[in-house]
């Protein structure tokens, strides 16, 4: 049997059983929070295989086993570094990252800020995730060429395909157990394949001399080992190019939305960044020195024609293995590669994907969206972004360029509003969008301006110009983004208390206090205590009430008098979500929702598994005053019967 035939048998089972997982999940949607953020009850290591997966793609191993190859240690700055370093960072913010009741970013930044900066935002990260999603299906498109001769696009169909049926029907929860699975595959690949190249190496078995294993990885070229070679300046540039970028982006940071605890999304965060250093700190070396010993005429052309080499060290590994192991070996290296390309562009789907859905549609063309619709909105918004990757991979030839062009656009644009935003005060909304659109017009432009002048495999032109000008100019970027950001706050009005209570503890205690007295042997309360939904998942709890009202809801004018009657309703990131807003911890706040149908409401909060008895009390006090409202707007609100 031919590795061709071999490969669609596997790929064939391997579909079927991420389309088993899809199909579980499906019963388990019944939310935006479940689609998006899996419930909020992943483990750590669900949070840490899905954190690894997804920022390894099929692309990516191969460029950094290619640059290994012509560079060293030198070139562990331009990747795998600032993954390792930025899911670290990432851990030391869980902590303030984690209590806010954000789905996205963009909804993030509204709470802060305002609904300005929302839209700009939600795009900007929709164009990235698309970016990000390119790396993936191009490097795959490399595997299946050199492995079976096939063009372009039954790469793009397999991902695109396989994905948007998975992830569709599964949501998050989908992409986090698929992730863990691809993971554990791609893993067995990279340290099975570094075994055999290895051992093909050191044996003599590939027309190369035949020497020690401790021979093989000693004989270098000086400095190969030597992550500094490159020079401090270097590797500072890199540093501030690149992480500001991955510690913003929004995959992980919805992670940690959807971990059950903050111990878990910190602790998953520090095992993702340890299995990200087993596949490229160790297996990648290990190939790309096998490699070096096989092909030396790949490093040696790097002396002539510098990164043009990589046109050659990109595909290396795959020419060893379709030239030399067994046709079923090639087929299960060909699946174990598509798992590699599938468990980033899964991630990069719905994180781009939410934010069409939420921050877009949601927000601004239907606020009023009933949950069953947005479940369907939900979906269409993840196709829209693998049918964008799709188109943008026939047009994208670098791997690694595009992984950089998508960081250094993140970095330069949203970098400074959304960390200011979460620890500066005085951070406004004028200033916030001053920074994204100053830092996105500039880091496009710069873009534009090297790729267009600089020659094939020559030094990027605005390399040539000055080094710090590399990266595509990105620190100018972000610099410049910085100064709009600072210098726009401080020539503004600062931002209200609303906006400013769910970030800082000392603003939300001047928040307006309502009186909460409530009787323990009021029917009503005794009647709630048995309808209502309580899981605990790690140091919080999940507290729900789903009710249906006399008629049809009029969701706007309700909110409106609500907001009237009670000022503590606040509605800081649109109508679509209503908070009672008494406390810094906003998740642990009651929020309004609409529910499946036009005449359902769902409060809802997830307040710390110590503080559950409060949260009932808040609870009663919520129903009473949402009841209030209805009232006035002619509709009737109670509770079930317990019976």
């Amino acid at each position: 049997m031919e590795s061709y035939q071999i490969f669609l048998i596997l790929m064939a089972v391997y579909l079927l059983g991420l389309i088993g997982i899809g199909l579980y999940f499906t019963k388990k949607q019944k939310s935006v929070t479940d689609f998006w953020l899996a419930g909020r009850k992943i483990s750590s290591v669900g949070i840490g295989f899905s954190a690894a997966s997804s920022w390894m793609t099929a692309g990516g191993i191969l460029s950094v086993i290619a640059l290994y190859m012509l560079l060293g240690m030198g070139s562990i700055w331009s990747f795998v570094a600032p993954n390792i370093i930025a899911l670290l960072l990432i851990a030391l913010l869980v902590g303030k990252i984690k209590h806010l009741p954000a789905i996205t970013q963009p909804e993030l930044l509204e709470q802060r800020f305002s609904s300005s900066i929302r839209a700009p935002v939600a795009v900007v990260i929709a164009i990235v995730m698309a970016l990000f999603a390119v790396a993936d299906i191009k490097g795959f498109s490399l595997v299946l060429s050199i492995f079976f001769g096939l063009e372009p696009i039954y790469a793009a169909a397999i991902v695109a395909l396989a994905i948007s049926v998975y992830v569709t029907l599964g949501g998050f929860s989908a992409v986090i157990w698929t992730d863990m699975i691809q993971f554990i595959m791609l893993a067995t690949f990279s340290l099975i394949i570094a075994f055999v190249v290895v051992t093909a190496a050191t044996s003599g078995a590939a027309d190369a001399p035949a020497m020690t294993t401790s021979d093989l990885f000693g004989d270098v070229p000086s400095g190969w080992w030597n992550p500094f070679i490159i020079g401090v300046p270097a590797v500072l540039i890199a540093i501030f190019a690149i992480i500001p970028g991955w510690i913003t982006e929004q995959d992980p940071w919805q992670r940690i939305w959807a971990a059950k605890d903050e111990k878990s999304a910190r602790n998953g965060m520090i095992l993702g960044s340890f299995l990200i250093f087993l596949i490229f700190g160790v297996a990648c070396t290990a190939i790309a020195i096998s490699l070096n010993h096989i092909y030396p005429e790949i490093p040696a052309s790097f002396a002539e024609i510098g990164m043009g080499a990589m046109a050659a060290a990109e595909p290396a590994l795959l020419v060893y293995i379709v030239s030399t192991l067994s046709p079923v070996a090639v087929g299960l290296c060909a699946v174990g590669l598509a798992a590699a390309a599938m468990s980033s562009a899964d991630t990069f789907a719905t994180s781009g994907g939410s934010c069409i859905s939420r921050d877009i549609y949601q927000r601004y063309i239907k606020p009023d969206a009933t949950m069953k619709q947005m479940m369907t909105i939900n979906r269409i918004s993840v196709l829209i972004i693998v049918a964008l990757a799709t188109v943008l991979s026939f047009y994208i030839d670098s791997i690694i360029d595009v992984i950089h062009i998508a960081t250094f656009i993140a970095s330069a644009a949203y970098f400074f509003p959304l960390m200011g935003g979460l620890f500066w005060k005085r951070a406004t909304k004028q200033g916030a969008l001053a920074g994204l659109i100053v830092g996105a017009v500039v880091q496009i432009g710069l873009t534009a301006i090297d790729l267009a002048n600089t020659a094939p495999f020559a030094t990027a032109y605005l390399d040539t110009v000055h080094p710090v000008l590399s990266n595509h100019g990105v620190i100018l970027g972000m610099l410049l983004s910085g100064v709009a950001f600072f210098g726009v706050s401080l020539a503004t009005k600062p931002s209200d208390i609303v906006n400013l209570a769910p970030f800082f503890a000392d603003e939300a205690e001047k928040l307006e206090k309502e009186a909460m007295i409530v009787d323990e042997s009021d029917p009503e309360y005794k009647k709630l205590s048995k309808v209502i939904e309580k899981e605990v998942t790690g140091d919080r709890a999940s507290v729900k009430l789903n009710l249906e009202a006399s008629a049809t809801i009029n969701w706007d004018r309700f909110v409106t008098e609500l907001k009237n009657i009670h000022p503590s309703w606040v509605t800081p990131t649109g109508r679509d979500s209503v908070y009672r807003l008494t406390k810094a911890d906003m998740l642990a706040c009651v929020s309004l929702t609409r529910g499946d149908s036009e005449k359902e409401i769902w409060f809802a909060a997830e307040p710390l598994a110590a503080d559950l008895d409060l949260s009932e009390k808040e609870f009663l006090v919520a129903f009473k005053q949402v009841a209030e409202a209805f009232a006035n707007v002619g509709l009737l609100l109670t509770l079930p019967s317990d019976n």
